[in-house]
């Protein structure tokens, strides 16, 4: 549990409307997943992936999983463990997990020089994400790709410096589905903030290996249909102590 600043700083770059910087009170103390859902532990829950990589492996992020069984994911798993304490995280939940108790774009890591690739020691994103399993995405003409490189993906999850409180990938890899409807922040000063009561589209946050940097700042904020699927899109469970 904690208060932090969720949004983004008017000064960053790529700075977005709906990103306005207000406090957000967390009451509640969880737990987030170390690493984003993986194939492997899909199919103990679900039973058949329904990943587009087929070829990445059984530690890879599940992707191509809509909001809705996302949530059917959770469901089982609370059957199956007979709890009701799992649950996909809000978006303050996410956001401040992300940042970690940092204040920048992206959680920094210790070493970087200035002119070095910040995102690079710490998320697959678009300029890093080549693979060498069949079945990439084809990513020849790619801004920023490395020379050679012709297909691109998701990697396994945790091969990337976790950040500061030991969570791997919250940028980067595939992004990942939150509890919440989609719309403009609340007034500042809130408490255990969890989105309007309904809406269209819901959020996704971290950006994924298709994504640029502007993207995948701890700030930026996405959203979907709750029963689309996208293949640089997966998520990550929280449980309530």
């Amino acid at each position: 549990a904690g208060t932090f600043t969720m949004g983004t700083p008017g000064d960053e770059f790529y700075l977005v409307d709906d990103e306005i910087q207000h406090q957000v009170a967390l009451s509640r103390p969880f737990y987030m997943q170390t690493t984003e859902v993986t194939t492997a532990q899909w199919k103990l829950i679900m039973k058949a992936a329904p990943s587009y990589f087929k070829h990445c492996g059984q530690i890879c992020p599940v992707e191509m999983v809509s909001w809705n069984e996302a949530a059917e994911f959770v469901r089982r798993l609370n059957l199956l463990e007979k709890t009701n304490k799992y649950r996909l995280p809000t978006e303050a939940e996410w956001e401040y997990a992300c940042r970690a108790g940092t204040t920048s774009a992206f959680y920094l890591v210790p070493g970087l020089g200035p002119d070095d690739d910040p995102l690079n020691p710490i998320a697959w994103y678009a300029d890093n994400s080549c693979v060498d399993y069949p079945g990439g995405e084809d990513c020849f003409d790619w801004a920023g790709k490395q020379p050679g490189c012709k297909g691109c993906g998701p990697h396994p999850v945790a091969r990337k410096q976790a950040n500061p409180w030991g969570l791997y990938d919250m940028i980067g890899n595939v992004a990942e589905w939150c509890q919440d409807w989609y719309d403009q922040y609340p007034p500042p000063g809130v408490t255990d903030p969890a989105g309007p009561a309904k809406g269209l589209n819901k959020v996704f946050r971290g950006g994924g290996w298709i994504d640029s940097p502007e993207r995948c700042r701890a700030g930026a904020r996405d959203s979907f249909s709750p029963g689309g699927r996208g293949f640089a899109i997966g998520f990550r469970v929280v449980k309530d102590l």
